[in-house]
């Protein structure tokens, strides 16, 4: 296999040379740069592959495709992590980002996906400088262009389950049954538990099998020494029908404001049932359990000699 890979490499791999950022770039910026495009390998995932598996930008030089979001990776989507206030991180802030690779999780995401593995196995440990650097230098970043515009929140869905509104609509009927004990009718969620599905970049996106893949299989939320509980949500395989899973979905990336194509159907669930990789739910207090791929990811003690202290509401860290 070495002489097809020799080959390309030559195509799709620029011989490796040292970090040198632009002249007169932030000293920040130019840190975050550096992890991002080297060390984080971010763009990995979250930059768009071409015909031959080749990442088609390696760094902000090469165009907007950088970091514009992935294809699906294990019936996952990397989403966009430019500056697009609908599919990216525009109305994330520094704060925001910081939190979210420390602990896993803010007031409005959480991590799912193999980006529970960044975080639990990766990104927790980073300094605080080298986490505000890439935060800084994510939000350097522009939208792709033609941006998105903006979110604006509607609450006539929320009005409408709220009186109990769902006879005509199945998809709805089936979020108030299943879902809305934690994502709430307003689609807010909980804050730093259930993520809020209303203007969420991961339910409106252009691909929804992210969405649908977390309704068919689950997550859970790795446990971090920042935020030690390990929050799941349950597999609906078992409880929704094919059609069932593509009327939940459609529903919320269209309700609450949320304006992407309402098109999945039950035979993109079907697809997804049938080659999707079930997510552990059990087994995070047992290292040995042979139910989980999680198994080493302990929820860590409070006390001294551990880097945890409760982080508040306000961003800052309270003493033990």
């Amino acid at each position: 296999m070495r002489w097809p890979l020799s080959i390309w490499r030559s195509m799709f791999a620029p011989t490796p040379k040292d970090f040198t950022p632009a002249p007169g770039t932030d000293a920040d910026i130019a840190r975050g740069e550096y992890l991002v495009t080297g060390a984080g390998h971010c763009g990995a995932c979250h930059t768009p592959r071409g015909f031959a598996m080749q990442e088609k930008a390696l760094d902000a030089s090469g165009g907007p495709d950088f970091l514009a979001g992935g294809a699906p990776i294990d019936n996952w989507i990397a989403p966009s992590l430019r500056n697009d206030p609908v599919v990216g991180l525009g109305r994330w802030s520094e704060d925001d980002i910081y939190l979210f690779l420390k602990s896993g999780r803010t007031d409005h995401s959480a991590v799912f996906g193999g980006m529970a593995d960044v975080v639990g196995w990766s990104t927790q440990y980073f300094t605080d400088s080298d986490l505000h650097a890439i935060a800084k230098y994510l939000k350097s970043m522009p939208p792709v262009p033609p941006s998105r515009g903006d979110y604006t929140y509607d609450p006539s869905t929320a009005q409408a389950l709220d009186s109990g509104n769902t006879a005509n609509n199945p998809g709805a009927r089936v979020y108030v049954e299943q879902c809305a004990a934690c994502h709430r009718n307003d689609g807010g969620g909980v804050a730093r538990m259930f993520p809020p599905l209303a203007g969420n970049p991961v339910v409106v996106g252009d691909d929804p099998t992210s969405i649908a893949h977390i309704v068919m299989a689950g997550g859970v939320l790795p446990p971090t020494n920042w935020a030690p509980s390990a929050v799941a949500m349950p597999d609906y395989k078992n409880i929704l029908s094919d059609q069932q899973m593509a009327d939940v979905v459609n529903f919320i990336r269209s309700a609450w404001g949320n304006k992407a194509p309402a098109n999945v159907t039950a035979a993109d669930v079907q697809k997804l049932r049938l080659d999707h990789a079930p997510i552990p739910t059990t087994g995070w207090a047992d290292p040995t359990s042979a139910t989980s791929t999680w198994g080493l990811f302990m929820p860590q003690p409070y006390g001294s000699g551990w880097t945890f202290a409760p982080q508040t509401h306000t961003g800052v860290d309270a003493e033990q």
